[in-house]
């Protein structure tokens, strides 16, 4: 069990877009704002957990992870213009625009490929090899779903005391700038390895 564990935080609290997401809000002074984005990830981390655990598999065939890739680049091109729009005002950070949402980070985690493919070997490998279903798939499950809301949560802890430490605007706006030139880029890997390459090899 520990093996699950172990595995999870792996997948869960490496860089990724959810947790650069995370690192800029904290840079921008919103944490407290950010709370429901971080349990946004763990919701949509505990519906792959359940569905999987107790579909298996059999309903992800390549089409549906293709359709899923291209609305989730989709979804990360729009919170990158989102932060590169945001305006910063570090004397105010309660009242500056909140970046992100709940329903960002429900979305965000729901529509990326790398989410579903990281709960694959828990939920249908893992949890069958450790004899975990029923009633304690549903306790694994969310643990493990609170374990994914901490991860963006720990990025933005580490951008809050990185983002204290900033006083001019104009590094934080060049942060901004920074963060959504990197989702933009994991939006155009994600299109590249789950969308494009699947649909040329077809043809």
């Amino acid at each position: 069990m520990l093996a699950i564990v172990a595995y999870a935080l792996g997948v869960m609290y490496t860089p990724g877009p959810v947790n650069l997401l995370g690192l800029n809000v904290g840079i921008n002074g919103q944490a407290r704002q950010s709370v429901g984005f971080c349990l946004g990830v763990g919701t949509a981390m505990l519906a792959y957990l359940l569905v999987l655990g107790w579909a298996g598999a059999a309903w992800i065939d390549d089409g549906a992870l293709v359709v899923v890739s291209a609305l989730g680049c989709s979804y990360i091109f729009y919170l990158a213009s989102k932060i590169a729009r945001s305006s910063v005002d570090l004397s105010e950070p309660d009242n500056a625009p909140r970046l992100l949402s709940y329903r960002d980070g429900l979305f965000m985690q729901l529509l990326n490929p790398k989410a579903m493919v990281a709960t694959l070997p828990i939920a249908t490998l893992q949890f069958p090899a450790a004899d975990i279903h029923g009633l304690s798939l549903v306790l694994w499950a969310f643990g493990l779903s609170m374990l994914a809301a901490g991860a963006p949560g720990s990025y933005i802890v580490i951008g809050s005391v990185v983002g204290s430490r900033i006083k001019s605007p104009a590094i934080v706006k060049g942060f901004n700038w920074l963060m959504a030139g990197l989702l933009v880029a994991v939006a155009l890997s994600i299109g590249v390895e789950h969308v494009w390459l699947p649909l040329t090899a077809r043809s």
